[in-house]
């Protein structure tokens, strides 16, 4: 098993990698990695801290969602912003996906974009694994959004970052001239239903605005803003995989789990019948950004 290590740069010293026999990528300075029997790559910077990323049972609540089409216009919004890049090339596209998660969305711009390479990159080694099997052929790396990126300069023709942390500096650097950044942030009223039920954390108004102003100091240009808001039926068990796939599931121990199903489903089970469906709003801001 290989690794196209085109996409990739030493986490220590910032020199190139390359494959080196006996599933190995090093640098010339001597830093060595080993591939994983997953097929994927840990990347991370010295005394990166020791967090974990999302867990497994974040992991599977959100593929079970997200299998449920449930996101799939959001997914087709990203596709769409990607477009004027792909018309824009004769190349195939080099898409990094940084807070990769399942590999979801990945997935949706392979379909639709045949023949393009990807970077997949997530904190969570479970999530790189489940992305990297959504997307054969992808570069999976564990990796730290909040520090240097292991990526190499002006390699990817689009960055995407869907509902994860950002880091617009790294974007930037990663990020080729004339290339693009898409980015998806909820706005307020995302999932609002479930929020009013005491399900789910907050979300602050203004993050597109937020987003916008973060990019722009670190070089990217603004483009379209598409705010996309449609409303979804859920039933029971979708609105708790809706509240163990995000960040509120962080705030919950590990006994907690009743806790769980009861208040941050938002009561859902107790106040309707178990096969009733209710209707959840989904809202969100697909921004893309141009790289001068």
């Amino acid at each position: 098993m290989s690794i196209d290590s085109t996409w990739l740069r030493c986490p220590n010293c910032s020199l190139p990698l390359a494959e080196l026999p006996g599933r190995v990528v090093g640098c010339a300075a001597g830093h060595r990695f080993d591939l994983s029997k997953h097929g994927t790559l840990t990347l991370l910077p010295p005394r990166a801290p020791h967090t974990l990323g999302d867990s497994r049972e974040m992991l599977e609540a959100r593929a079970a969602l997200l299998g449920s089409g449930a996101f799939d216009p959001i997914a087709e919004a990203i596709a769409d912003a990607c477009d004027p890049v792909a018309h824009g090339s004769s190349e195939p596209l080099r898409i990094a996906d940084l807070g990769c998660g399942t590999g979801h969305y990945s997935a949706h711009l392979a379909a639709r974009f045949p023949g393009a390479e990807f970077l997949l990159g997530d904190r969570s080694p479970v999530a790189v694994r489940m992305a990297s099997k959504a997307v054969p052929n992808a570069v999976g790396i564990v990796l730290d959004l909040w520090r240097p990126l292991p990526i190499r300069d002006a390699i990817a023709d689009v960055s995407i970052n869907v509902f994860a942390p950002r880091n617009p500096e790294e974007f930037a650097r990663i990020t080729k001239p004339g290339g693009a950044v898409v980015v998806v942030v909820p706005t307020d009223r995302h999932l609002r239903e479930l929020r009013a039920q005491g399900g789910m954390l907050e979300i602050p108004g203004g993050k597109a605005e937020m987003v916008t102003d973060q990019l722009a100091r670190a070089g990217f240009r603004a483009g379209t803003r598409h705010r996309l808001e449609y409303r979804i039926a859920l039933d029971a068990a979708q609105a708790r995989s809706l509240v163990r796939m995000g960040p509120s599931a962080h705030h919950v121990g590990d006994g907690d789990d009743d806790a769980l199903t009861e208040a941050r489903a938002g009561g859902l089970e107790s106040a309707a019948p178990r096969e009733a469906k209710t209707e959840v709003t989904v809202s969100v801001d697909v921004l893309r950004f141009h790289r001068g």
